[in-house]
């Protein structure tokens, strides 16, 4: 029983520490704008500021990437990243065709540029 415990005690911390606080907040986002316009001004500038920090992890991970990531061209990863735009807009702005042209382009640019 115990080794049970131990063993889902990390999974256990993750879900108690990362999961729940944010889906409290997530709740009490629902809450608060429930009644709201998508037009105010308390909305349109809270798509803005999501989107801004949207738009900065995606440049900070084709501009300084870590990991296996960095082993990679930068070249192809901002070619990927033009792909993948390519293709969301090409295929009715489909999130899933644009994911997936995007791995695929950076996948192949590793093959043949791979260093």
């Amino acid at each position: 029983m115990k080794a049970a415990i131990v063993d889902w005690g990390p999974y256990l911390v993750l879900i108690l520490v990362g999961f729940v606080p944010n889906e409290v907040w997530r709740l009490v986002g629902l809450l608060t704008a429930r009644g709201l316009s998508e037009d105010s001004q308390l909305v349109v500038w809270s798509l803005t500021v999501a989107t801004a920090l949207l738009a900065g992890v995606i440049a900070k991970l084709i501009l300084f990437s870590s990991g296996e990531l960095a082993g990679i061209p930068v070249g192809v990863r901002i070619g990927a990243a033009g792909c993948a735009l390519a293709a969301y807009f090409a295929a009715n702005r489909s999130v899933f065709v644009g994911v997936f042209a995007g791995e695929a382009a950076l996948l192949i640019g590793d093959l043949i540029f791979a260093a």
